[in-house]
């Protein structure tokens, strides 16, 4: 484990580009894999090819080139500095990634609007990322080495577009709705009847005893 990150890191700094991207796309679409897993249903491989499509494209390569504009904009990790550079990235490149994302999926996916779920979900989406993108942000300003900000970006993305694609698929951009879809879950869970139980027609249930 340590020679791969060893390295991977001697990747990151010699061919930052491509190391970022990948990176960050992998971990995105794991996000998109992990929500269908939460959601329930058969795995929609289709849908998370076009979540990595999506992220190799544009994402990842927007945020590859938004950090750098930043860091030669805004050098240095002073307070004030990391602090001008995290509203800078709240106030035009969450947008942007937010807008794009939605803008994209649709049109990937063929819708007859492609701008439907932008107008439905931009807000609310973009008020939940305010509750968790400037953290992460200014640990990333303040702490990470540049050529390894696209990759945190999308390690912490992992679980952002996890949210996100749920919102896309099935939420409405509020957390409200994605713990609305955890508690149907467990409350599906807690009453369905254990495996070597058996319903009658009967409204009582039948327990067997568990083959030895």
């Amino acid at each position: 484990m340590a020679g791969w990150w060893r390295a991977l890191a001697r990747a990151a700094q010699r061919h930052p580009w491509p190391t970022n991207v990948l990176l960050y796309a992998g971990l995105y679409s794991s996000g998109d894999a992990l929500q269908q897993q939460l959601r329930g249903g058969p795995a929609d491989w289709r849908q998370t090819r076009r979540v990595a499509t999506l992220a190799v494209t544009f994402h990842a390569n927007f945020n590859y080139v938004w950090l750098r504009l930043l860091e030669r904009a805004l050098p240095g990790r002073a307070p004030r500095t990391v602090l001008a550079k995290v509203l800078c990235d709240q106030t035009f490149g969450g947008p942007v990634a937010l807008s794009a994302f939605y803008i994209g999926m649709s049109i990937l996916q063929g819708d007859d609007d492609i701008f439907l779920d932008l107008k439905q979900k931009f807000w609310n989406t973009y008020k939940t990322g305010l509750m968790y993108w400037p953290l992460v942000q200014l640990t990333n300003f303040g702490l990470v080495p540049v050529h390894w900000r696209t990759a945190y970006t999308g390690l912490c993305g992992f679980l952002w577009a996890t949210f996100l694609c749920f919102s896309q698929q099935s939420g409405d951009g509020t957390l409200r709705s994605a713990f609305t879809l955890l508690r149907r879950k467990e409350a599906g869970a807690v009453e369905r009847p254990p495996e070597n139980c058996q319903i009658n027609k009967s409204p009582h249930v039948m327990c067997l005893p568990k083959a030895l």
